[in-house]
């Protein structure tokens, strides 16, 4: 029988599939009701903030032909109604969900205070911490471009929490590889990657960007090449476990995306075509892994062969 189950720091996945943070908020949206969450590997919460959130301004969401640009603005309640009302609805509902929280900030203070008290909850099993969120110290700079700050900012979440930690990248950077490095070298348990590509559209008649934030991160199966690329060169670099992401539609692209060197995966944009995207990919698994001779879904972990 073929194995689709994955372990990975805190967590015991039935199989590699996860929805990309926001997708399914807290479990609570409209989404998440139309199967049952217990099919999936884990569940990633909404990246949750200090205070609440309200987001940037509208349209926050662009579809367009061969992908979405969003500029939602990490929309949340803020961390201490994660904790007290999200969270625990979350698991009394599904006890057994593998959960990730998503941590945001403003400011590394904020950082550390949203991660300690998600941790203290004792309601999820390990973090994703994103760092595309911007630095005000740093003059809106998005915190993930500089790995001086990776490295700091890992060690301080790291040192304050008892749950593995993965440092989510951004793609928007020189060199992916230098950003890893440094996450590692703070102490992160795992990676994920690659967030959305900063992109913009415009409307021709009114001759304004599309959102209403004028640039957003692009997402979708245009941005697939570049997240296997970067996910590849960081595994040269790195034996950290990475949650891969960015344009997976697929069982296919699943075992590509492994194949690459993630170790799990995690699907957003497609869902815009498949409200069902996430089960319908883990039902996929096991015949496609029997259809390519893989009796272990992690023997696929940087096989890739060059020419």
């Amino acid at each position: 029988m073929t194995n689709i189950s994955v372990k990975l720091p805190g967590l015991n996945l039935k199989n590699p599939i996860m929805p990309a943070s926001g997708t399914f908020g807290f479990g609570d949206v409209p989404a998440a009701k139309k199967f049952d969450l217990n099919e999936l590997g884990a569940l990633v919460i909404k990246t949750t903030t200090p205070k609440a959130r309200v987001g940037n301004p509208q349209p926050q969401i662009a579809v367009l032909d061969n992908g979405v640009l969003n500029s939602v603005g990490l929309t949340n309640p803020g961390v201490d109604q994660v904790v007290s009302d999200k969270l625990p609805e979350l698991k009394k509902s599904y006890p057994t969900l593998p959960l990730i929280a998503s941590v945001g900030g403003e400011s590394e203070e904020g950082y550390v205070e949203v991660a300690t008290k998600l941790a203290n909850s004792n309601l999820v099993d390990a973090l994703e911490i994103n760092f595309s969120c911007p630095n005000v110290a740093q003059g809106g700079m998005t915190f993930g471009v500089h790995p001086e700050l990776v490295e700091s900012l890992t060690a301080k979440i790291k040192a304050a929490v008892n749950v593995p930690i993965y440092i989510k990248l951004t793609p928007n950077v020189t060199s992916t590889t230098e950003i890893a490095r440094a996450a590692e070298a703070g102490g992160a348990d795992g990676l994920a990657m690659i967030n959305t590509v900063t992109g913009m559209r415009i409307d021709l008649k009114t001759r304004k960007p599309l959102l209403g934030n004028n640039i957003g991160g692009y997402s979708g199966s245009s941005i697939k090449p570049i997240a296997l690329y970067q996910i590849n060169q960081v595994r040269q670099a790195t034996n950290l476990p990475i949650i891969g992401m960015g344009g997976i539609e697929s069982a296919k692209d699943v075992v590509e995306f492994m194949l690459a060197g993630a170790n799990a995966v995690e699907v957003g944009t497609a869902h815009f075509k498949d409200a069902l995207a996430c089960p319908h990919i883990a039902r996929d698994l096991p015949a496609v892994l029997e259809e390519l001779g893989v009796e272990d879904i992690n023997d696929l972990v940087n096989q890739v062969e060059f020419n």
